[in-house]
């Protein structure tokens, strides 16, 4: 599988354009779509799910064009909007079986194994019968992520996907997509949580601003860290300081004050020990200095 998109545009009749001559391969496998809000991801997300045209550009996946076989791609598709929402008159189990026989599963018997299973993945079996509407908010994330998987789709993107999930929940989601791109799946995973790209993803993409700014594995991101990350002991009367001068990545209480982790080009006279970066540290530095630079010269 493999999703290849080609100078991709989207500008909108106000004017603004939300990306910008995007060009990038996606292959089978967790690909990480990172960036803050309003970078372009859930403009591309939903270019790539059929809701919406690009102004310029093309996508491909394998030998079909997203604009001429638009019906034969969305039946591989699965997808988790960000702003999930669902028939709030219809059960869990309802719901997702409504999902079900829309995504092909047309026998009865085939379609009630394929529910149940997947609620029982995603935690929600025991509340099968309780009101759609009524769940709390990380059990209607679960659901909305249950409905981008049913019917085993080739292509599954997700919107943010772990938002409002707590940290165990966030486990489950991450461990469910780690085993399906196992299989011959493509799997977009669009979110601002380095975690969820750290975690799970072989590739990912960095979207600043509608542009491509960094396209690679985690890893060779991380190594464009490497000797600018430091830990700074200071003063509660140095840490107003410390903000100003340096994004800073953390601050730690010590017994002598605190333990302060900055990203920089340069200490600037500060006295620090090296800190082994990681895909956080990585993200900051890489959209403070290198990133952030570069558009502010454009």
């Amino acid at each position: 599988m493999q999703i290849s998109i080609e100078q991709l545009t989207k500008t909108y009749s106000n004017g603004k354009t939300a990306i910008h001559d995007i060009n990038l391969d996606i292959n089978s496998g967790m690909f990480g779509l990172l960036g803050p809000n309003g970078a372009g991801k859930t403009t591309l997300m939903r270019i790539l799910v059929t809701l919406m045209g690009a102004s310029e550009g093309r996508v491909r996946v394998n030998d079909l064009d997203l604009v001429k076989d638009r019906k034969a791609i969305r039946s591989m598709l699965g997808y988790l909007p960000q702003d999930f929402r669902f028939f709030s008159k219809l059960s869990t189990w309802e719901f997702l079986d409504y999902v079900a026989a829309l995504a092909g599963l047309k026998k009865t018997a085939q379609r009630r194994d394929a529910v149940d299973a997947m609620l029982e993945k995603v935690g929600l079996f025991e509340v099968r019968d309780r009101a759609a509407n009524k769940l709390s908010g990380g059990m209607k994330r679960r659901l909305g992520i249950a409905q981008a998987l049913i019917g085993d789709p080739k292509i599954i993107i997700v919107d943010e996907p772990t938002t409002g999930l707590d940290p165990e929940e966030r486990i489950r989601f991450r461990n469910i997509l780690s085993d399906l791109s196992q299989q011959e799946v493509i799997i977009v995973l669009s979110t601002h949580i380095v975690g969820d790209i750290s975690s799970a993803c072989y590739q990912m993409a960095l979207l600043h601003e509608g542009h491509l700014a960094y396209c690679g594995s985690p890893e060779t991101l991380v190594e464009k860290a490497k000797g600018h990350v430091w830990r700074i002991q200071a003063l509660d009367s140095e840490l107003d300081k410390l903000n100003q001068a340096f994004p800073v990545i953390a601050t730690i209480p010590a017994e002598n004050g605190w333990e302060v982790e900055v990203v920089a080009q340069h200490l600037n006279g500060y006295t620090a020990e090296p800190v082994e970066p990681n895909l956080e540290h990585a993200y900051v530095y890489f959209m403070e200095y290198e990133v952030g630079h570069a558009w502010h010269e454009n």
